[in-house]
């Protein structure tokens, strides 16, 4: 028992060695896709669309587009909340998305009425998605306290079990991952067939939607990197464990 401490211990720095030295660059993705996101949307957000169409004219354009009529557009307050809600089928959009005519408004309201149409069309990724989310739940509120109690007890078994509540959260960003790039295009192809942005104003509206999918990006990349040391400490305890034995 003395060397399970000892080598238990040593399985725990390498992993958290291994986790600091991959933490680095996925931590610069991370800020480098919220500075484009910000700086993007800031920049597009001082350029009108000619046509003087607002973020919520937008987004019921796209919904039109594609035969989703019965959708509610309502504003909501602070920044970059802009969001897409299937429990009671509504698009909410920011104050400085609402009524903008800006360039970003129109593809960041264009972009939650994509979620809209995915849900209307019955998108497989999204349906996946919202089929886990109760147990997505369970883990992200479970997962911690049975990852911290099986560490500090050197319980195997409750620190596995942590894990597989972890990696919930890590494949809800996966199949999110697809879900977000999915309306984004969805968002483009209708701003630019309905001809609701003129051809030198979509390369704005995809920056703005191209910077917002890397932070999806950065996050998945940050919960699988946790997930990896997680893994890493636990096969670790366990071969030492053996070894012991």
């Amino acid at each position: 028992m003395p060397y399970y401490g000892y080598y238990g211990g040593y399985g725990d720095f390498l992993a958290n060695n291994i986790y600091c030295i991959l933490l680095i660059p996925v931590l610069l993705l991370s800020l480098w896709a919220q500075a484009q996101v910000s700086g993007n949307f800031k920049r597009y957000s001082g350029v009108a669309n000619r046509r003087r169409l607002t973020g919520a004219q937008a987004a019921e354009a796209v919904l039109r587009a594609h035969g989703v009529y019965n959708v509610a557009i309502r504003p909501c307050s602070g920044s970059l909340t802009d969001h897409y809600d299937p429990r009671d089928n509504s698009i909410s959009l920011s104050e400085n998305v609402y009524n903008s005519t800006s360039i970003a408004a129109v593809g960041v309201a264009a972009h939650e009425a994509g979620h809209a149409v995915q849900y209307a069309e019955n998108y497989g990724p999204v349906r996946l998605r919202t089929a886990i989310i109760p147990a997505t739940q369970i883990g992200s509120k479970f997962s911690f306290i049975l990852l911290l109690v099986g560490m500090v007890l050197y319980s195997q078994s409750l620190f596995l079990v942590g894990i597989l509540l972890f990696s919930l959260t890590t494949i809800f960003q996966l199949i999110t991952l697809p879900v977000e790039f999915n309306a984004s295009h969805r968002a483009l192809q209708t701003l630019e067939n309905e001809q609701l942005l003129y051809d030198d104003e979509l390369p704005g509206a995809r920056k703005v939607l191209k910077a917002a999918a890397l932070t999806y990006v950065a996050a998945l990349l940050m919960s699988a990197l946790q997930l990896l040391r997680y893994v890493l400490i636990f096969v670790g305890r366990n071969n030492r464990g053996r070894r012991d034995n």
